[in-house]
């Protein structure tokens, strides 16, 4: 009887990461400070990042079904600017941010609860524990805020609208039906899969071999290099995914190539009619993104975790 309950209790303080659940008020104080971090950190990324995001949609839906040279990152940029605006490189940012709130504050703050139920029921906590960990949590994410993510990307690319986020979530729903929101949310959710597991798993490695080969101690110098190495494995991973998941969301512009039935048909109709280096569109938009907005979130978010009285990710 001794025995389980000292299971019981290890298990409990496990998932809860160090804090003993003492009673309900610490229990809702450690969660909200668990998910509000994270969501706060992958908003403050958002923010600084989002004009990549914008050019990364436009490159992924450039000469959609042709092959041809494609227009490069600076030359977009200065098109978009000159054409539209300034303005028009934070095109749909506030479905941008709300995602970020919701899908970052569940993406990263599901990492570590499933990451200690997998040591529990395995008992191990190797990589494969943490990329299982990390891909469940981006998926589960990604299909309940999928909506803000196909809001996103229509108010990027609807250039000339002049609607809002609530005007074009109408929009969508009485043109295309409810189910619409939803577009894309098979790829999406591998995507997120892929990103939350490359991305956390490797940041998570990277710490670790770090402290143990190198003078670095848990801080802002590890978590720099250690974010700097997860955001560059997690975009060459999730590169090609996430060009197929825009295409998806975006299927009434790109008419062209005909209607894609599903990720795999529109990996083939790409490939296919593209050249499989089209996979790879605004990839160094994405890069350039992703790098930054990887490094910004686990520095903020490691910075809230330590003000709030967290253990470090």
């Amino acid at each position: 009887m001794e025995k389980t309950s000292s299971s019981n209790k290890t298990l409990i303080s496990g998932i809860l990461n160090g804090e003993e659940k003492k009673n309900p008020t610490i229990s809702l104080s450690y969660m909200a400070y668990h998910f509000g971090s994270s969501g706060m950190a992958v908003t403050t990324a958002t923010g600084f990042t989002h004009p990549l995001d914008v050019l990364k949609v436009r490159l992924q839906m450039q000469l959609v079904g042709q092959k041809a040279p494609l227009t490069g990152l600076g030359k977009i940029c200065s098109q978009i600017v000159k054409i539209e605006g300034p303005s028009a490189l934070y095109l749909g940012l506030t479905p941008a941010l709300t995602r970020s709130v919701l899908y970052g504050g569940l993406r990263l703050g599901l990492y570590e609860p499933s990451k200690y139920v997998c040591e529990w029921a395995v008992g191990s906590s190797n990589v494969l524990v943490k990329i299982a960990s990390g891909a469940f949590s981006g998926a589960i994410a990604t299909a309940l805020t999928n909506p803000t993510e196909v809001l996103k990307v229509r108010l990027q690319m609807n250039r000339d609208s002049g609607r809002g986020a609530i005007a074009e979530m109408r929009k969508i729903v009485s043109e295309e039906g409810i189910r619409a929101l939803w577009k894309g949310v098979g790829p999406a959710m591998a995507r997120a899969a892929a990103l939350t597991s490359s991305q956390l798993a490797t940041y998570d490695e990277a710490k670790q071999a770090l402290i143990r080969w190198t003078p670095l101690e848990e801080g802002f110098n590890l978590h720099l290099i250690s974010s700097t190495i997860a955001g560059t494995v997690s975009t060459l991973v999730t590169a090609p995914v996430d060009m197929i998941k825009t295409r998806l969301m975006l299927q009434r512009d790109s008419k062209s190539a005909g209607s894609y039935k599903n990720g795999f048909h529109c990996a083939y109709q790409v490939v296919s009619t593209e050249c499989p280096r089209a996979l790879y569109k605004g990839g160094f938009a994405m890069f350039a993104r992703l790098g930054p907005q990887t490094t910004i979130t686990f520095i903020v978010c490691e910075k809230l975790r330590e003000l709030a009285g967290l253990k470090a990710i």
